[in-house]
C-alpha cells in the first residue's frame, strides 16, 4: 500500500515508517500467538476490572483473535501481532505513567 506523505509531497512505503514491535516484547511472547493472546487476555482483565467492564474488553480480544485465527499470509499475520504488541505496550506505558506520575508517551 503506498501512502501520501503531504508534507514532502512523496509516496512512501508505510512499513518503512512503522517498524515491528516484535522486538520491544521478550521473544518468547512475540514469536507466540497464543502466548500473545493470553497476555492480551490478562490485560484485557485487569482493565476490565478497573473500569467495570471485564466482559466486554475480554470478548473484544477473543473476537479479534478469533476473526482471523485462519489467516496465512505472513505478512498479513506479521501486523496482527504488531497492532496487539502495540496494545499491550501502550497499555504497560499508560500504566507506568499513573506509578511514576512521568509521562512516558509523546502526544501532539
Amino acid at each position: 500500500m503506498i501512502v501520501q506523505d503531504y508534507q514532502n509531497q512523496e509516496p512512501f512505503e508505510p512499513s518503512c515508517i512503522m517498524p515491528s514491535l516484535q522486538t520491544s516484547l521478550p521473544p518468547e511472547l512475540a514469536n507466540n500467538a497464543i502466548r500473545l493472546y493470553r497476555e492480551c487476555l490478562r490485560r484485557a482483565k485487569y482493565i476490565g476490572s478497573k473500569q467495570h467492564n471485564t466482559e466486554l474488553l475480554v470478548g473484544m480480544v477473543r473476537q479479534q483473535f478469533k476473526k482471523h485465527m485462519h489467516e496465512t499470509n505472513a505478512d498479513k499475520i506479521q501486523k496482527l501481532k504488531d497492532d496487539a504488541a502495540r496494545g499491550l505496550i501502550n497499555h504497560m506505558l499508560h500504566e507506568s505513567e499513573k506509578i511514576t506520575g512521568r509521562k512516558f508517551s509523546q502526544s501532539s
